[in-house]
């Protein structure tokens, strides 16, 4: 009688993906297996480690409040502005597009993607901003959006427990910025897709909002780059893949990479740090001021056993949804009634 052949499904998921791994990715590419967490855990059946990691951060109470903070423009009325929500799923799918393309581990660079940005604080650049400086006034601390971002995952989420990420995600999820890179490849995408998209998804929003005129945007680099949006990202995530695929890093070329360099520091001249964003910074300053002295001279309960005082402030500060932190301003600022 001859042997019925052995059915894909019968075949353990870690065996059959590292084989998968070893045949079509690349030897510069994470592998799933052994999975490195703080605490051991027994692997999925149905789920490689990046997956379980990515599946943590979505249903995460932290990623479901970035739907409603700010990306640049504060508690925008209009439907179609991004959020801080909107802003890291565009960043996740360009970063995925990188990855199948350089043949990376698409499933560790969707996880950093959508963790990269738990830890920031309500209302955008301003927030991170105000913020820092209120930590350093009182306490002498700083405060690092990427920083808090690994607390996120690492202390406070699952009241206290944290979601024990693997090695890679939280290398990836502290490095997207500030002075060291990724310890991957997967990581290093992240960190400039997260550019590519936020360059080009806040010139989208800034030109909807009147803030920007097509004319306005700088000739040399819209004609480098591309006349809109897709265009644009199109040329930059080429450039990428190619330029990488050659140097075995995550590299642009130099004439794309200053073009965007110089796209970049024109939306923070005309836009980040234009008229209407310096407009609203006193009023986003006075409020995230007054909710940090209320905080700080009556502090919430410690999400952490270990939490200091500073951590207790900036938990629940930096935890706050823009609409949450001004409801508690009004209810800071404004007469109760009886």
């Amino acid at each position: 009688m001859a042997s019925q052949a052995v059915q894909p499904q019968q075949i353990p998921l870690a065996e059959r993906q590292s084989a998968f791994e070893d045949a079509f990715l690349s030897p510069l590419a994470q592998r799933s297996y052994p999975a490195r967490r703080a605490l051991p855990e027994e692997d999925s059946p149905v789920r490689t480690p990046f997956q379980r990691d990515r599946d943590r951060i979505v249903h995460s109470k932290a990623f479901r409040r970035l739907k409603h903070k700010t990306q640049v423009f504060i508690s925008p009325e209009g439907d179609h502005y991004r959020t801080r929500l909107t802003h890291t799923l565009e960043t996740c799918m360009i970063a995925r597009t990188v990855a199948r393309a350089l043949a990376l581990n698409e499933d560790l660079t969707e996880a950093i993607g959508l963790g990269h940005d738990l830890g920031h604080p309500p209302f955008g650049h301003i927030g991170e901003q105000v913020l820092d400086g209120c930590l350093q006034r009182r306490y002498g601390v700083r405060f690092r959006h990427n920083h808090h971002s690994l607390r996120m995952v690492e202390r406070l989420e699952r009241d206290g427990r944290g979601l024990n990420l693997t090695e890679q995600v939280r290398d990836g999820i502290l490095r997207h910025t500030g002075p060291e890179l990724p310890g991957t490849l997967e990581g290093r995408i992240v960190r400039l897709v997260d550019r590519i998209a936020y360059i080009n998804h806040d010139i989208d929003d800034a030109v909807r909002a009147g803030i920007l005129a097509y004319e306005d945007l700088p000739a040399r680099e819209i004609d480098a780059l591309g006349d809109t949006g897709s265009k644009r990202i199109d040329t930059l995530v080429r450039d990428l893949v190619e330029c990488s695929d050659r140097e075995g890093d995550i590299v642009q070329s130099e004439q794309v990479g200053e073009a965007m360099a110089r796209l970049r520091s024109f939306m923070f001249e005309t836009v980040y740090l234009g008229p209407v964003a310096q407009r609203e910074q006193p009023r986003i300053e006075r409020m995230l001021t007054a909710l940090f002295d209320s905080l700080a001279a009556d502090p919430p309960p410690a999400a952490t056993p270990d939490a200091a005082e500073a951590e207790r402030v900036t938990d629940y500060l930096a935890g706050m949804t823009d609409r949450f932190a001004l409801r508690r301003f009004a209810e800071l600022s404004l007469p109760q009634g009886f």
